[in-house]
């Protein structure tokens, strides 16, 4: 495939991604005022809310099918409609029953369309040569932290079904463009290996690939489960053992998804220096440092910036994972991680809400440090498996 064409399958994907987080985050932000308007419970709204995991979880296995049977490029377009469509429906509720159907669907959208891609941002990776998946996650984050910034702005003046029913809108507009590319264009190839590498590639396909694929999956796991606990958790944390305002405490996941994006962003490059192996490896050490400080830091100013450096070590394991995971296994690869990660986002909050019950909050957030380092150990188990890009003297 020419340069040129690679140059534009990669901002189609990029704003797959951007949309993807823009749409969610703003759907986020009006969760409270769907809770009010449902008269939902706290407990009511949590079972409901839990359509959006069921659907998504439900949905990743059969996406990664329909990738294989039909393209993850044509996938990609019918999920996002899905989920443009579907991020209307939760003003129209007036239940927590409903909302829980309506949120099933919008689950299903999000999940097939994180699969869908992603594949299809491993197959660009595969064809150009660069290690490139992180600068698609990055578009995910800024574009979640647009949702989230857009939605705090209108909140007062557009009521969730006006803002929503905007998200929508600009959801069906921004696939009607960019998924144009995708429909026009076939899935890149990666470039031949030599015949030596592609014995070496069989051989290694030979020696259970899938348990590789998931202890890829492990670590997207892991990873997610941080992200989880820290939008849950962090704030709580900063105001409950650190006597923080509010304005400070939400600092703190703020921080946490700023340094984030800001490791997306630079991924690339770190990649590129590094390789995948060690990124993998030195990524899970600085998070795991990092939530240390987070969590059992006497001062508010120095919990913010443990936030930031876990937000900098979990940044590329995520996307590591699931390029790895694809470029093993294909579509299926990318189901399996992608499912084992969010099964991670799931597990976070419910998780550190007990072991706070059990022992305090402080302590319960160091779980998320243990599991990064279940990463590093994870990554360095299988640093062999591994397409690294970076020479072998850097």
């Amino acid at each position: 495939m020419p340069g040129r064409s690679l140059t534009a399958l990669r901002a189609a994907i990029t704003a797959f991604f951007a949309l993807d987080g823009l749409i969610f985050a703003g759907w986020v932000v009006r969760i409270p005022d769907i809770k009010h308007q449902t008269h939902a419970s706290a407990g009511a709204l949590g079972l409901a809310l839990l359509g959006v995991s069921a659907g998504a979880v439900l949905t990743m296995p059969l996406t990664g099918r329909l990738c294989r049977r039909y393209g993850s490029h044509p996938v990609t377009v019918v999920c996002m409609v899905v989920l443009a469509l579907s991020v209307s429906l939760p003003p129209l509720t007036h239940s927590a029953p409903a909302l829980g159907a309506v949120l099933l669907l919008f689950g299903a959208g999000y999940g097939g369309v994180n699969v869908a891609f992603n594949s299809a941002a491993v197959d660009l990776v595969a064809a150009s040569g660069r290690p490139i998946m992180p600068s698609f996650h990055a578009a995910f984050s800024l574009g979640g932290m647009v949702g989230a910034g857009l939605g705090g702005l209108v909140a007062d003046s557009l009521s969730p079904t006006r803002h929503l029913l905007g998200l929508t809108v600009v959801g069906l507009l921004v696939t009607a463009v960019a998924g144009r590319t995708l429909l026009r264009c076939e899935p890149p190839k990666p470039p031949e290996r030599a015949p030596a590498q592609a014995a070496e590639a069989a051989e290694a396909g030979g020696r259970s690939r899938r348990g590789v694929v998931v202890v890829f999956g492990l670590v997207a796991m892991c990873t997610a489960y941080g992200e989880g606990a820290m939008a849950d958790w962090g704030a709580l944390h900063l105001q409950q053992d650190l006597a923080a305002s509010a304005g400070t405490a939400a600092a703190g996941y703020a921080c946490f998804a700023l340094a984030m994006t800001i490791g997306r962003l630079t991924g690339t490059t770190l990649l590129a220096r590094l390789g995948r192996a060690r990124t993998v490896v030195a990524g899970g050490t600085v998070a795991a440092a990092g939530m240390l400080l987070g969590a059992l830091a006497p001062s508010v100013w120095a919990a913010l910036a443990g936030f930031a450096v876990t937000g900098l070590g979990l940044a590329n394991l995520f996307p590591v994972a699931v390029d790895q995971a694809g470029a093993l296994a294909g579509a299926s690869g990318v189901a399996l991680a992608s499912t084992l990660g969010y099964g991670g986002m799931l597990l976070g909050p419910p998780a550190i809400g007990f072991m706070a019950d059990w022992f305090s909050l402080s302590t319960a957030l160091t779980s998320v440090a243990a599991l990064a380092a279940v990463a590093t150990l994870l990554g360095l188990a299988t640093r062999h498996a591994f397409t690294d890009t970076a020479s072998p003297g850097r």
